[in-house]
């Protein structure tokens, strides 16, 4: 049975990037439509699409979109990811920006308008372009909205009628948060407003309508999908999401080979496999002469490539590089994030150049550089939904170095509790329990020492880069859930239809 997908975004690489999620919806779509899915994706014109040069034309199509009491025009312009139509909603006066979602200094003022305007674009084309979706499957707080307009605002169009929706959450912690006073521009019902439905101690939370009202709710990694029901890493919402528990399920993200995998990739300067793995050290000397690192070559190099922020451990990391930098060892960041640990990195970089280099921003180049040369890839994340550049580390045999946390739970297995026997399976990187400097150091300073055993550290990296964690398993779990929506809809629709001939039988 094919399943008809309209998969909402608000950004996709790509075409616009800030982070993980860009990376799911250029990818997942596309393994969807090997499966034999129909799909096509929707997300705003931003002007980062356009300096991109992506090959767009206009659809001659007139969509009128609903905001509050007033309606305003979207134009539709249409590009392909490569067989998966992509449809971009242009309105200038919201997406013409030099930032997706806020400048270094905080959130667009206007980001509510912004993205309810995206979600009932995403709504009223796929009415107007006559597109006949089983799900639409939405992204984040910023389509938060859809699940509620259909169950609201649509509830009575028979156009959308058979359409379910599946709510993915990638961070939890950024929920769409507003004040009241906006909630009229939703052109939601008042009704709506309430602690059942879209409001949150006194505020409008768009990621809390869609999981409210989305027919299924995914998160990208079982243990994130348990780790959310917690009071811990529930943001507040870890009641409704217990309440919810039947519908939430968690799919590991999968990453694009295409892109990340040293035997092919274009962007490093020799190539490797595990068979030959020469061209990794190629690919480390070009990384050290580029960051002016002046490390031995009998000392492990320790890549970081992380949006500099508290969730991503950047606190524990900057009390510990003075300790790291008093061991045989390398250590290069590249990121941008918070201009706290932005200036923490550069003066640390600066005081033990001897050890550590950093550069501020992001450069795709250098990050696949990083992830081929260093020996060792850092993440101590507090929390981490899923997690992507552990799993390129292990394809690149550039050994993870993670908390347990999340998706890098999910996907390392620690060297020592797996000869302890406390792990199952072949270990492929190391781990850390407690979210501190200390532990983060001394799990490092393990690494280091298996690094040492030549033999030991070849048969890691072997491990590691066999591990496979493509899309095509987790496309084939999302296949399953829509099919289980859908069966479960029309199950309802049945039922209803049931209770009102018996109604009708009776009168």
């Amino acid at each position: 049975m094919s399943v008809n997908v309209i998969f909402a975004a608000s950004e996709a690489a790509p075409f616009a990037k800030t982070g993980g999620l860009a990376d799911v919806a250029g990818s997942l779509p596309v393994e969807l439509k090997r499966l034999g899915c129909k799909v096509v994706l929707f997300m705003p014109l931003y002007r980062e699409v356009l300096e991109k040069g992506s090959r767009l034309y206009e659809v001659d199509l007139d969509i009128d979109v609903p905001l509050g009491e007033e309606s305003h025009k979207a134009r539709l312009f249409k590009g392909n990811l490569g067989e998966i139509p992509v449809y971009f909603i242009k309105r200038d006066e919201y997406y013409d920006r030099t930032y997706l979602y806020g400048t270094p200094e905080g959130d667009y003022f206007d980001n509510l308008e912004r993205f309810c305007f995206f979600s009932r674009a995403v709504i009223e084309s796929v009415k107007a372009c006559g597109f006949k979706p089983d799900i639409i499957h939405c992204n984040d707080w910023q389509t938060g909205l859809v699940p509620a307009y259909l169950k609201d605002v649509y509830a009575d169009d028979d156009y959308f009628s058979r359409v379910s929706t599946v709510l993915t959450i990638h961070n939890l912690a950024y929920q769409g948060l507003f004040h009241p006073s906006k909630f009229p521009h939703t052109g939601l019902s008042p009704a709506m407003f309430n602690p059942e439905g879209v409001e949150f101690w006194g505020r409008l939370n768009f990621l809390k309508a869609g999981i409210v009202f989305a027919d299924a709710i995914t998160t990208v990694s079982e243990a994130y999908a348990r780790d959310i029901q917690t009071e811990e890493h529930g943001w507040g919402l870890d009641g409704l999401l217990r309440k919810r528990s039947e519908d939430l399920y968690g799919i590991l993200n999968g990453v694009d080979y295409s892109e990340w995998n040293p035997e092919t990739d274009r962007l490093i300067p020799s190539n490797y496999s595990i068979k030959n793995m020469r061209g990794k050290y190629w690919c480390r000397r070009r990384l050290l002469r580029e960051m002016k690192l002046p490390i031995g070559r009998e000392a492990p190099l320790i890549g970081v490539v992380s949006r500099l922020a508290g969730q991503k451990g950047m606190d524990i990391l900057s009390e510990a590089i003075p300790v790291l930098a008093k061991l045989d060892l390398g250590l290069v960041i590249l990121g941008s994030g918070d201009r706290k640990y932005q200036t923490i990195i550069e003066e640390l970089a600066a005081r033990f150049s001897h050890r550590v280099a950093a550069r501020i921003g992001f450069d795709n180049r250098l990050a696949h550089l990083i992830e081929a040369g260093c020996d060792m890839f850092l993440m101590p994340s507090r929390y981490e939904p899923c997690g992507l550049n552990q799993i390129y580390s292990l394809k690149y045999g550039t050994i993870p170095i993670v908390r347990a946390t999340g998706g890098l739970d999910d996907t390392v297995r620690d060297y020592n509790e797996v000869a302890r026997g406390r792990e199952k399976g072949p270990a492929n990187g190391f781990k850390f329990t407690d979210y501190s400097a200390e532990a983060l150091v001394a799990k490092v300073a393990e690494a280091v020492e298996v690094f040492g055993d030549k033999k030991a550290w070849r048969d890691l990296q072997t491990e590691a880069m066999v591990e496979d964690f493509s899309w095509h398993s987790s496309a084939l779990k999302y296949i399953d859930l829509y099919r289980r929506v859908m069966e479960r809809a029309e199950k309802r629709r049945a039922e209803e239809a049931a209770r009102r001939a018996a109604t009708a039988r009776r009168t």
